[in-house]
């Protein structure tokens, strides 16, 4: 379904670091309008983790453990440089 993303979605992206915001608002910003059903569910479930959780995959390195959530991981990953 292509098309902007949903406000409840573009609310979730506001985090508590200012790093985080930045990240995922430009993958929804860019990524959203042709991500597939199941990127977008992936995306919803990351939109879930606690901010810790979400600094140690997207800032520091680690990997996340489903295939699904890496892969988005490092979609939004390219999307920083």
């Amino acid at each position: 379904m292509p098309g902007p993303a949903p406000g409840r979605v573009r609310w979730r992206c506001r985090r508590g670091m200012r790093e985080l915001d930045v990240l995922l608002g430009r993958w929804l910003e860019h990524r959203w309008p042709e991500a597939g059903e199941g990127m977008r569910a992936d995306f919803a479930a990351l939109l879930e983790l606690p901010d810790p959780q979400l600094a140690a995959w997207l800032l520091q390195g680690e990997r996340p453990p489903d295939g699904g959530i890496a892969a988005l991981v490092d979609d939004i990953l390219r999307g920083r440089d």
